[in-house]
This record gives structure tokens, C-alpha cells and sequence, in this order.
């Protein structure tokens, strides 16, 4: 019986070592597959593009056979895998762009509601990668459970041709950095390096983060008045979402988005204003602070304009659509008197009921509100009720070119509703004829609607577009206001078609309420007549570096869009 038993095991055990050698391919096909994927989205050089294939292909190859049981190797890389699930679901969403540092804090610092909102609407990407990675994770399972091994001829052939691979991506490392203008070739171009090195980033940034209380602690403003009317004072602050400037028919747009507001007469547009970020929790940061682009290390050592309000005399309130995130935004709301988190269902047109109240209930003469919306923000059709659906059909589909026409049904009605909920708030202010008033709003960034082949959708990519960048942005003054800084107003006027970045709301908003103080900088308003048109506009990229809006990613495409709009970027 034993002869038996072992002619049978010496027969099924070259069959065993046969399926565990193809896991270990197949383990190291799937991990790859995002670096060819990657080679034909991204703009590399040909030896980027052979480092992108060979080092990698060449690591996995090594590492699947590093130990016999090559299943133990396989779940020992799961962070490649999940890192290639990660980047699969981002190209299906975006088009193209490694995983950024910021898609990394995007997670960690996005509400579990917009999550499920996002990941509903993408399931083909996600049922995808759910076919590629779970067989192999299932079987590397069974693999450990019966304890099966690769032989010894497929570990020696797998790995000696790992290390040829790899050595010859080595070797092309060196004429791509040669080639390379920012000199940053495996940090930037080479996956899963590049990802392991936004996780660092980004990691980095939520630490300082957390350790804002700290770091800010004794900081003050210095802020004063330099000009205290006798008149009650209300001054609105408004956070735009996702608004691109593009689907605004204020900014001739061929639909009737925002005809209330059209029909207003007294705003004034301001047409040539850029986004410093892509990312709600970078960009919504940089509105609330005095710090400029090319200062983001002090954005942990300043307060914002809260803290500046506060100083200055003025009862602050910090009314937001959006949960509460652990992010840089909240840091700086808490310094307002009243911080206020709209509930369910968060349609826009609350925050202003929750202003209504604050004003009927406040005895100061001097208030100061900041109104965060939801505004534009996927999912579309769930930021405006049934009432405000006039572009149709707008139905909650997946996010899949065929769909464009849905989707973009959907976010022009919420622009159609922000429309009604800017010009209530406005009519609102303007009913209060005893009271100084002034409005300003600006959207933190724009957005991508499969606008051309790119195929490009929503927005927190590391390379941008024209749609990401140039976002809705307008004061509003009351009559009162005009007749009390008249020069303000006029000032507004005239920088209405002034090059501008997000970087001019803080300076903007503090210059209207009439405060200044340490870091406040007349020249960065829009409403002072010293505004400086020739200052270099800048962007604060994946890895918080200020660059010209030129090396941001932007194709023909994108300049063909800022030319129609009369832009021209550094």
C-alpha cells in the first residue's frame, strides 16, 4: 500500500508545482497590468516607458518566488495589489494620472456618505478589479491551506528572469533621467514607486494636520478697522463646490443655468479666476487663509479668516453643507462664535435659512458668516430637489461616457439651484435696507464632464484641465455698501477681468469688510484699486509645490478652452 501511496503523491505532485508556478504569473500579470495601462495614458519618455515596464515586471517576478510557498508571497504583496486595484478604478474615473498624494488624504478625509455616492456610480471599474485581484487572493489562499510549493526549476527561472528585467529598467532609468526636465523620474513616473511616495506625502500632511493646534497656538492677527460705519454690517462669505465657470451662463454658457442671477444687474463677475488646488481639502484651506501658493508649509503655523473676524470685532458664524471631515477646513472654522453643520438632506438653499435665523437672533451690529456649499458635487442629482430639474433627463446613472448627456442634465441643475440659492441669499441681504452688505463667492475648484476624447471625469487628478481650474467667482454690494466705499465697488469693477487666482478671496473678503492686519495684503483684493494685475499665478500641485499653471498637465485642449474665455495662463 505504501508503494502505492507514493507513486500516486510523486504523480500529483509536479501538477501541484504546475498551478502554483501559473498563480505566481498570474500574480504578476495582474499586478502589472496598471503600468501598461499607465504607458499608454501618460506622456513618458520611451525610457520612462521601459523603466515603468521592466523594473516592476522584474520585482514581481522576484518576489512572487522570493519564498517556495509562493501563495504566502502573494498575500505578502497585497499592497500591490490593492495599489493596482486603486489605480485601475482612478484610470476608469479620471482617464489617466497615477494615484496622487491628495486622493490619498481624499479618502481619509472624505465622509463615508460621498464615498458611497462615488463608489455606487463607478461599479463597472470595481466590478472589474473585484474579477482580477479576488481569484488570485482566493487561490494564493488555497495554495497556503494545502501547503503546495513551486519547484525548484520554475523559483530559478521565474526569478532569474525577474532580475534580467529589472536590471535592464535599471539601466533605462539612466537616459530617462537624463531626458527628464523635473529630474523626479522613479518618484514621479515609475508605479507603485510614485504611489509609495504619495502615501509619504500624504501622511506628512495630515500629521501637520492634527498637530495644527500646536502649531498655531499664540498666533495672532493684529486686526483692526479702517473704516467702522456706524450701520449695521452683514458680510457673506460663500464656498462654492465643484462650480466650473464653464457651465455658468453668466460666462456664456449656451444654456439658461443661472438666470436669476443673470437677471440681477448689480453683481459683478469676476471673469478670469483660478483655482490654487484641485482638491476641496487643499483648496477650501487656501480660501480661508492669507497664505499664498508659494507658502504652504505656513498654512499650519496661521489662523484664517475666522480668527481674523473674530479680531476684528465681528460676531462669526461658520455654516457648512458638508460634514465635518478632520481636515484643514475644520481647523480654521472652529475659530468662528457659531459653528454649524447643516443635516440631511443638505440642499444649499438651508445654509441660508440658517442665516435668516442667525441674523433674527444676533444683537451685534457687526456679523461676519461663512456659507461652505455642497453645491456641484458628485453625485449630481442629489444636491437639488425635483423642483429645481430642469434640464432632463438627469437620472443617478454610472459614471460611463455614454452617459454624459445624464450626467451633464444633472450638474447643470445643480448649478441651476445654486443660481436660485446665490440670488435668495442676495435678494435677502437686499431686503435688509438699514444694513451694509456685501457678498462674495467663489468656487473651490471645477470639474471634467467627458468634455473631449481625454475622457476625463470629476476632479482631484494630479494633472488638470481647463474645466478644473476656471471656477465661477462674484461680489455683491448693496446700495448702502456703494454709498459708503464707493471706490471699493468701483475697484471691483475695474479687476473684473483681472488675472486672479483663489489665492485674491482671502485678501478680497478682508479688504470689503474694511480689515486689515498682519499677512492682509491690499494688493491681492479685488476690490482696491492697487490690485497687482502682474503678479505670477501660481498652482499648488500633488506634492504642494507652486508651479506655473503650465506644467500642471494642461493639453491643446485646455488652452483651446482658456483662449474661447479670454484667459492666458502663465
Amino acid at each position: 500500500m505504501k508503494p502505492l501511496v507514493y507513486r500516486f503523491y510523486e504523480t500529483a505532485r509536479p501538477a501541484r508545482s504546475r498551478f502554483t508556478t501559473l498563480l505566481a504569473l498570474y500574480f504578476v500579470a495582474a499586478t502589472i497590468l496598471p503600468n501598461f495601462i499607465l504607458a499608454t495614458t501618460e506622456h513618458y519618455s520611451i525610457w520612462s516607458t521601459e523603466a515603468l515596464i521592466l523594473l516592476p515586471t522584474g520585482f514581481y517576478m522576484m518576489w512572487s518566488v522570493a519564498l517556495r510557498r509562493s501563495g504566502l508571497m502573494i498575500w505578502f504583496g497585497f499592497p500591490f495589489l490593492f495599489f493596482g486595484a486603486f489605480q485601475i478604478v482612478l484610470l476608469y474615473l479620471y482617464g489617466n494620472s497615477i494615484i496622487a498624494a491628495d486622493m490619498f488624504t481624499n479618502v481619509v478625509t472624505t465622509n463615508p456618505g460621498e464615498a458611497t455616492e462615488l463608489l455606487g456610480n463607478i461599479y463597472p471599474s470595481v466590478l472589474l478589479v473585484c474579477a482580477i485581484y479576488l481569484p488570485l487572493l482566493w487561490f494564493a489562499a488555497r495554495e497556503i491551506g494545502r501547503k503546495r510549493y513551486l519547484s525548484t526549476t520554475a523559483r530559478k527561472t521565474i526569478g532569474l528572469s525577474g532580475a534580467v528585467l529589472f536590471l535592464l529598467g535599471l539601466a533605462a532609468l539612466w537616459p530617462a533621467y537624463a531626458t527628464s526636465r523635473d529630474k523626479h523620474v522613479l518618484r514621479d513616473e515609475i508605479f507603485p514607486v510614485n504611489v509609495a511616495y504619495n502615501v509619504y506625502v500624504s501622511g506628512s500632511e495630515l500629521r501637520k494636520t492634527y498637530r495644527f493646534t500646536e502649531t498655531a497656538a499664540g498666533f495672532r492677527f493684529d486686526a483692526r478697522r479702517t473704516a467702522a460705519p456706524a450701520d449695521r454690517e452683514i458680510y457673506v462669505y460663500v464656498i462654492g463646490e465643484a462650480s466650473r465657470a464653464m457651465n455658468w451662463q453668466l460666462y456664456g454658457y449656451d444654456r439658461p443655468t443661472t438666470p436669476q442671477l443673470a437677471g440681477a444687474g448689480d453683481l459683478v463677475l469676476f471673469r478670469n479666476v483660478l483655482t490654487q488646488s484641485n482638491t476641496t481639502h487643499k483648496s477650501v484651506p487656501l480660501f480661508l487663509s492669507s497664505v499664498a501658493t508659494d507658502e504652504h508649509e505656513e498654512l499650519y503655523r496661521r489662523k484664517g479668516l475666522p480668527a481674523l473676524f473674530c479680531e476684528a470685532g465681528f460676531e462669526t458664524w461658520f455654516i457648512s453643507n458638508q460634514s465635518p471631515q478632520g481636515a484643514m477646513i475644520d481647523n480654521l472654522a472652529h475659530d468662528v462664535h457659531h459653528l454649524h453643520y447643516v443635516d440631511d438632506p443638505r440642499h444649499d438653499m438651508q445654509l441660508l435659512d440658517e442665516l435668516r435665523r442667525a441674523v433674527a437672533r444676533s444683537t451685534s451690529r457687526k456679523l461676519f458668516f461663512i456659507l461652505h456649499c455642497y453645491g456641484s458635487h458628485f453625485c449630481y442629482h442629489q444636491r437639488y430637489p425635483r423642483s429645481h430639474a430642469r434640464f432632463q433627463p438627469d437620472p443617478n446613472v454610472a459614471i460611463k461616457r455614454q452617459n454624459r448627456e445624464a450626467l451633464r442634465n444633472a450638474y447643470d441643475n445643480s448649478i441651476y439651484y445654486t443660481d436660485a440659492f446665490l440670488a435668495a441669499t442676495i435678494d435677502y441681504l437686499r431686503s435688509l435696507t438699514d444694513t451694509a452688505s456685501a457678498l462674495l463667492y467663489c468656487a473651490d475648484h471645477g470639474e471634467d464632464m467627458y468634455d473631449d476624447r481625454r475622457g476625463r471625469f470629476l476632479h482631484a487628478s494630479p494633472t488638470t484641465t481647463a474645466y478644473q481650474l476656471h471656477v465661477a467667482a462674484f461680489g455683491w454690494f448693496s446700495e448702502r455698501y456703494r454709498q459708503l466705499f464707493p471706490e471699493k465697488a468701483a475697484a471691483a469693477e475695474a479687476n473684473a477681468s483681472a488675472p486672479a487666482t483663489t489665492h485674491a478671496m482671502y485678501h478680497t473678503m478682508a479688504d470689503i469688510a474694511s480689515v486689515e492686519g498682519r499677512f492682509c495684503n491690499p494688493g491681492a483684493s479685488l476690490v482696491n484699486p492697487g490690485y497687482d494685475r502682474t503678479a505670477p499665478r501660481r498652482y499648488l500641485n500633488d506634492h504642494n509645490e507652486a508651479v506655473p499653471f503650465s506644467r500642471t498637465g494642461l493639453t491643446e485642449f485646455d488652452y483651446a478652452v482658456f483662449e474661447k474665455a479670454g484667459i492666458e495662463v502663465d
